[in-house]
């Protein structure tokens, strides 16, 4: 496989191949894409940003008004306000004089074919800035929120996930029995802790451990009444634990029921939450969890396609309107998410004289060209009500 290198690139580190040049990494961005893009979105003028958010009274009918009765008491709403910061997201690319010139150069098998790279720094910078737009996919769908006193810490802005708190459902299961791992057996100990092949868990915590991690659901991929190993993929190698783990927190993750989803569309729609812009953003373990359950429920016929921000989506009929579905693969695995699209959108601090995404050069300091990609970027969710998340789902 292909790699990465720090530093200066050289016909070295940097060697030339021949033939069709296929990508090896997932390069779509749709919830990104579908909310504006690099090409779409907000402006803000300082390195914070805020919206504005007012509700109404509860609905009721009147008291008993009488004929020529004096106005009653006056009434104002009042206004609340939101806000998030923009993330600084930096890379820099540096190419030598010798590798810009060398593009004949070759070390793959088969040099009668012409090295499909002419230009190293333009193909270098482009791949940099499709990986910083993955960068700020995963950002806007589960980025932690930071907004530090001083420039001491960097600023973090809050994804959409963290921000939907009101229509937030944990289904995860029950914690397993007091949880150990063996490094020299790659065992998770827990007596009697009931799970089968096949079974998803989570780690929440771990004291030692080193080769499992939190918050990433793996596979049970072997067990006996009191002991498993675990895997990242079903069926597969079972993770190398390379050291004990004295303790740990874990649970067995809960199946995706069709009452989770109507459960997740009612409380979303109660608030006023649900339009034709709401949509469901899944992973591939939850998209095939969720055509199943409505599937055996309704025995639906093959779903309508559409799209939404130029993004294409499946479109499912529900109890509360047609839902769009998007299928987006840095969405946690464990977790099912549904965003009203209409109320987002990145908003970018813009650098005058470059724009807000751009990529310029650096100071000479030796024979290679050094340039900086940098843009500043955050989420503008609008109505967190509008917004819902299941987290604890098996894979």
């Amino acid at each position: 496989m292909a790699g990465a290198i720090s530093g200066l690139g050289t016909t070295y580190n940097l060697p030339n191949y021949t033939g069709i040049l296929h990508l090896l990494s997932r390069a779509e961005t749709p919830f990104f894409s579908a909310i504006g893009g690099l090409a779409a979105g907000g402006q803000t003028t300082e390195t914070s940003f805020e919206w504005e958010t007012y509700d109404m009274r509860d609905a009721a009918q009147p008291a008993g008004i009488v004929e020529g009765a004096d106005a009653p008491t006056s009434q104002s709403r009042v206004r609340a306000s939101v806000s998030n910061v923009v993330q600084i997201h930096q890379e820099a690319v540096s190419v030598s004089y010798s590798k810009l010139a060398a593009v004949g150069q070759k070390s793959g098998v088969n040099n009668e074919q012409r090295n499909p790279i002419r230009s190293e720094l333009d193909w270098q910078v482009e791949v940099m800035l499709k990986q910083m737009v993955r960068d700020i996919e995963v950002s806007f769908l589960t980025g932690t929120y930071q907004a530090p006193a001083n420039n001491s810490t960097g600023r973090k802005t809050r994804g959409l996930l963290p921000a939907a708190t009101t229509n937030a459902m944990d289904v995860t299961g029950a914690a397993l029995p007091t949880v150990t791992a063996t490094a020299t057996t790659d065992l998770v100990n827990s007596t009697s802790h009931g799970l089968v092949v096949g079974d998803s868990v989570i780690f929440t915590a771990l004291t030692g451990g080193a080769g499992l991690a939190t918050q990433t659901p793996y596979y049970v991929a072997w067990k006996d009444a009191n002991t498993f190993k675990v895997s990242a993929v079903k069926g597969g190698t079972p993770i190398d634990i390379t050291t004990d783990a004295s303790a740990a927190t874990a649970y067995k993750l809960t199946a995706l029921t069709l009452g989770n989803v109507e459960d997740l569309f009612q409380r979303i729609y109660d608030v006023g939450g649900m339009d034709e812009t709401s949509t469901v953003v899944a992973n591939s373990s939850q998209k095939r969890a969720l055509s199943a359950v409505y599937g055996a429920a309704y025995a639906k016929a093959d779903p309508v396609q559409g799209t939404i921000g130029g993004v294409n989506v499946t479109q499912l009929d529900t109890d509360f309107g047609r839902v769009n579905i998007m299928l987006d693969p840095f969405m946690p695995r464990h977790k099912l998410a549904v965003a009203k699209l209409g109320q987002c959108r990145p908003v970018f601090l813009e650098v005058p004289g470059k724009g807000h995404f751009f990529a310029e050069p650096l100071a000479k300091t030796g024979a290679a060209e050094k340039v900086q990609l940098y843009g500043e970027v955050g989420l503008d969710y609008g109505n967190e009500m509008a917004h819902g998340v299941i987290t604890g789902l098996a894979l």
